[in-house]
């Protein structure tokens, strides 16, 4: 009984100590494990940042908002409109901008091809459309120039020169692709409105047209810039001022004799 007494606590301890060096030994390969894992290096719950993420955080957050919903007197939320506006405004290298408020004008853009994929596609993942098809060789260009006409003229000019308008300067469209004629018609950029009425094939014959005046046959002679009536009246009343002088210098010869 006095051995038992004896033996019982001994064997207690031993089998305490082996539990608590069981246990330390299972901590130390969990650490060893975390360190080894880059999942485990991540927040949580959070999956990798993403390469358009990373650059929307750098250089678009300070206007649209960290998670892209907006910034009160800076820039709009970009939640829903998809990738279809962030192509046009990246691309075209609307965006970013310098200054917010202000107009924004074709410029080179500062990022790659393969940023602005990146960009795109995280705007994309935030909802709203997809960058739009556009196919101008099935486009009728007798029918693009009506609908330009009724619908761009007013500001872009007939053939696409641009000008100026309150509040805003109308960019010319020699440099427009087909891509950026059916983006534009979509997203309504600045203060241009979206004509959600056009459908494909309208938008087609659009961007032939458009196509088209970049390089237009001038049928009537000598196309002055193609900018419309003001440079054609500097001219008329140019050529009608020498032809007055000319008349007027003959009809004092005359009178002189």
């Amino acid at each position: 009984m006095r051995r038992l007494r004896v033996l019982i606590p001994v064997v207690l301890l031993a089998a305490s100590i082996s539990l608590m060096a069981l246990e330390a030994s299972a901590e130390t390969a969990g650490k060893g494990a975390a360190a080894s894992s880059p999942s485990k290096l991540s927040a949580p719950g959070r999956a990798p940042e993403s390469a358009g993420r990373r650059l929307f955080v750098q250089g678009c957050s300070s206007c649209h908002g960290y998670d892209a919903e907006g910034v009160k007197g800076a820039g709009p939320s970009l939640v829903g409109v998809g990738e279809e506006a962030a192509d046009f405004y990246l691309r075209t290298g609307r965006m970013p901008l310098d200054r917010p408020g202000e107009e924004p004008i074709r410029t080179p853009s500062p990022y790659t091809p393969a940023q602005i994929r990146a960009l795109v596609a995280y705007v994309g993942d935030l909802g709203g459309p997809p960058i739009p098809e556009v196919n101008p060789e099935d486009g009728d260009l007798a029918e693009g120039q009506k609908l330009f006409t009724e619908n761009c003229a007013g500001c872009h000019q007939v053939v696409g020169r641009g000008g100026i308008m309150p509040g805003a300067v109308v960019p010319d469209l020699a440099a427009a692709n087909a891509l950026d004629v059916a983006e534009a018609v979509k997203v309504g950029p600045y203060v241009m409105p979206s004509f959600d009425q056009l459908d494909q094939s309208e938008i087609d014959d659009i961007a032939a047209y458009v196509g088209y005046i970049h390089h237009p046959e001038d049928k009537g002679g000598w196309g002055i810039g193609h900018i419309g009536p003001i440079p054609e009246g500097m001219v008329a009343w140019l050529l009608a001022g020498v032809a007055l002088l000319f008349t007027i210098r003959l009809i004092g010869e005359r009178t002189t004799r």
